[in-house]
């Protein structure tokens, strides 16, 4: 195997699946409390684009864990995110553990992702209609 095929799937593109028990009610908390619209759908699923990545919600009967981050969108100022998705409905975790903490729900979180130039991240988390853990971040300079 040369090095070039090694990295094939570096070349690809990664899209997020989440389970949805309720296709319905997740397509009016995504529409409603998040401003995102399906670009695509079929029976059983919808597909979603936010910039030049896509998810999908996926009809399921199977639960989300919700017990760790399942998909997680970088923002430019987390806190306005965090202000207009509120105004929105959306309720944001709080979190107090060893290490991570939130204050008005977000956590200032030191050392996340020096390859991307940044010395920390800002981040919060919620739960979409679903029980889907997701999150939001700002790489700090």
């Amino acid at each position: 195997m040369t090095a070039d095929n090694r990295n094939i799937l570096a070349r690809g593109r990664v899209a997020t699946r989440l389970p949805a028990q309720d296709l319905d009610r997740a397509r009016r908390f995504y529409a409603e409390q998040l401003g995102l619209e399906p670009v695509d759908e079929r029976p059983g699923g919808l597909l979603y684009r936010c910039g030049e990545t896509e998810f999908a919600l996926f009809e399921s009967t199977g639960a989300a864990p919700g017990t760790f981050t399942q998909m997680g969108w970088q923002v430019d100022d987390v806190e306005t995110v965090v202000a207009e998705l509120r105004q929105r409905g959306v309720r944001f975790e709080d979190v107090d553990v060893p290490g991570l903490r939130t204050k008005d729900g977000i956590a200032d979180i030191d050392g996340n992702y020096p390859s991307k130039g940044a010395r920390g991240e800002r981040a919060a988390w919620f739960r979409d209609s679903e029980g889907n853990l997701l999150g939001i971040g700002e790489p700090v300079a």
